[in-house]
């Protein structure tokens, strides 16, 4: 009965999202194989709503997907509703916190499995990168596959497939430079890559 409902809330809020004007750009499945086991990069990540219009667009793909969000949201009454749709609590300040190791662990598993990371980590304007996305990837082997949120033009869907290659400071780059501050729904929290001071610097999730 559990599941019934949660599917429903599901379908009801794709629908919602659908309703305040956003076009899904759904990938096929068939087609790209690879969706179904992969790392997904959202950026630029400037609100919450990255969230819950993102939460629309992945649940609409049916890729079993997962997201790290800060643990202190994992309150009630939310809580049980976020564990139960994939959501995983995570220590930002603690550098320590086994997030890339579990994420390893998971791919390892076999099956569908993807998970969704803003690599920004905070709502804040960054010039670095936290790198934990590609170090998953990497060592899962798996592909990273980069997502857009339009917000200007109300859009969302998928970039092309990147895979990993031992060279993490090239493989940034190559996802950085697919983002726009164009994109974010707010623009002035977002610094595109030929303004930062990036790969070399950039920090282990």
């Amino acid at each position: 009965m559990f599941v019934s409902l949660q599917s429903e809330m599901r379908r009801i809020w794709i629908a919602i999202v659908r309703l305040l004007g956003w076009k899904f750009h759904l990938p096929d499945l068939d087609k790209r194989p690879e969706l179904r086991r992969c790392i997904f990069v959202v950026a630029p990540h400037t609100a919450i709503a990255d969230f819950t219009i993102g939460a629309a667009y992945l649940w609409s793909m049916d890729v079993n997907g997962h997201v790290f969000i800060k643990k202190e949201f994992f309150r009630w009454p939310l809580k049980g509703l976020m564990l139960k749709n994939g959501c995983i609590p995570i220590d930002r300040g603690n550098r320590h916190n086994g997030m890339i190791e579990s994420a390893v662990r998971e791919f390892s598993k076999g099956g569908t499995f993807t998970i969704a990371i803003t690599p920004e980590a905070t709502r804040k304007p960054v010039h670095r990168w936290k790198r934990g996305f590609w170090e998953i990837a990497h060592q899962a082997g798996v592909p990273i596959v980069p997502a857009f949120i339009d917000f200007r033009n109300k859009e969302i869907g998928l970039g092309e497939t990147i895979w990993t290659t031992d060279d993490y400071d090239a493989d940034l780059l190559k996802v950085r430079r697919l983002y726009k501050k164009a994109l974010a729904k707010y623009p002035e929290r977002f610094i595109e890559v030929d303004d930062a001071d990036v790969a070399p610097q950039d920090e282990r999730k």
